[in-house]
């Protein structure tokens, strides 16, 4: 495709101006950038605590499933799993065969 020279002028003109307008009008002063990045690393820092917290107690809630799992696996408690799809009165003391 042969452009002509005229449109290529008007499309340079074009850029010059657009670029001697300067800067955006709503582009915020240095003081309120420094504001706004430091309540975003602020946020950031907040919310790398509340994942730190979810964490530990993911690692906690783990622990503890662990013990539970182990517990049920314990002796006392085979024959409640062993009837499984019967009642069973969870109150009544295991029998130990």
């Amino acid at each position: 495709m042969i452009r002509t020279p005229t449109f290529s002028i008007g499309l340079l003109l074009l850029l010059i101006g657009y670029t001697a307008a300067g800067p955006e009008p709503d582009v915020q002063p240095r003081t309120v950038r420094s504001s706004v990045c430091q309540e975003h690393t602020s946020l950031h820092n907040r919310l790398d605590a509340v994942e730190k917290k979810v964490e530990d107690t993911v690692g906690e809630l783990e622990v503890e499933l662990v013990a539970l799992l182990d517990d049920i696996q314990d002796p006392q408690w085979r024959p409640l799993l062993e009837n499984a799809g019967k009642t069973v009165d969870i109150l009544e003391e295991p029998v130990l065969n």
